[in-house]
């Protein structure tokens, strides 16, 4: 059986990961190496493209962890997920759900909306 909030908490490590090096390491233990990650904002494929762009998301929100929301569930190789953008008990600055298609325990598609 497939452990989805390991797999999505993996993920979430990646993109709260502020220093570009272990963000690599963490970005590569978490998608494939052909991974596309898209959303309204972008759509990128690989490891080096969705590393660099998490930089920029911190560089937009600096010191604002993604947290996973209320919602996780999946079947087969398929999970959603609800997350939050925001401060440590204040209120998200961003709210979304993401969808992840997997290639075993890593992440191939990563499909991301914003509420």
């Amino acid at each position: 059986m497939t452990d989805y909030t390991a797999i999505v908490d993996r993920s979430l490590t990646a993109w709260n990961e502020t220093d570009a090096e272990a963000r690599a390491k963490a970005v590569a233990a978490s998608w494939t190496e052909t991974a596309r990650f898209a959303d309204p904002l972008a759509d990128l494929t690989g490891h080096d493209q969705i590393s660099a762009f998490i930089g920029q998301v911190h560089q937009r929100f600096p010191g604002l962890p993604l947290r996973r929301g209320e919602i996780l569930d999946g079947h087969h190789d398929t999970v959603r997920f609800t997350w939050t953008l925001g401060p440590e008990g204040g209120e998200p600055v961003v709210r979304g759900y993401d969808v992840l298609v997997l290639d075993g325990d890593r992440i191939a598609l990563q499909l991301g909306f914003f509420d």
